[in-house]
Parts: structure tokens; C-alpha cells; sequence
């Protein structure tokens, strides 16, 4: 499974030219090196995080599954804990140094958790 994918940002030369840069965006599981994605090295015996295998959020910033909306997805295993539902989980994932780097690296691009919500109920719909 393709994991890390490629994104570009501007960043400012030496002489004042904007200059796009290639980086690799991470997913979650990456960036917090948890072991909860399928095949991880935390995988024997424990279940997989729902962010590494929620197609819904395919796509979105970037990210394999939900690896880059990670905060939209009910039950994820965030610190080795089962987090709760959006709604009891929103400000933990706020304060969260990987929310923070999304936010930061998808700059004008972010899409929000509401917007997060009706695309991943667009894409149940296509399924039916």
C-alpha cells in the first residue's frame, strides 16, 4: 500500500522569488510512528487504527484512507487509546501536533471537518 504521498509548497529563495518545493506528505500512522496501519509493527494480535483503512477520506490533503483526516474518524487509536466520536475527541485532535502540521501544510487548501463529513457521505452514497 502506497502510504506517503507527494505535495508541493512555496517557499521563499534567497533572492525573493517564490520557489515550489517537493515534500512528502505523512499520514498519521507515519508522522506518529504508531504501528496501527495494515501490516504495521503493531499489528500482531492488535486491530488496525480505523484512519488506516476509512476509504472515505481517500485522497483528502493528500493522505492514503484517512491518514491526513485522522480527526473525522471515530475510534482511532491515538497514544494506544481508543478515541471516542468526533464530537468527544475534536479538541484533543486540535491540540494535536499532527493536525497542526495538516493545517500548516495544506495552508488555503485545509478542508475542515464539516466539509470532511459530506464528502465522506457523498462517497458511501456512490458505493450503494
Amino acid at each position: 500500500m502506497g502510504l506517503t504521498r507527494a505535495g508541493t509548497v512555496l517557499i521563499m529563495s534567497g533572492v525573493g522569488n517564490l520557489v515550489p518545493m517537493l515534500f512528502m506528505k505523512k499520514n498519521c500512522w507515519e508522522e506518529m510512528k504508531c504501528g496501527r496501519e495494515p501490516g504495521g509493527a503493531r499489528n500482531g494480535g492488535q486491530r488496525v487504527c480505523p484512519a488506516a483503512v476509512d476509504a472515505r477520506y481517500d485522497g483528502v490533503h493528500g493522505g492514503c484512507n484517512a491518514g491526513r483526516a485522522c480527526w473525522a474518524v471515530a475510534g482511532t487509536l491515538c497514544q494506544g487509546e481508543v478515541q471516542g466520536t468526533f464530537a468527544q475527541k475534536l479538541h484533543a485532535c486540535q491540540e494535536c501536533a499532527f493536525y497542526r502540521r495538516v493545517v500548516a501544510e495544506e495552508g488555503v487548501n485545509f478542508v475542515f471537518t464539516a466539509r470532511l463529513h459530506m464528502l465522506a457521505g457523498e462517497k458511501g452514497q456512490k458505493k450503494a
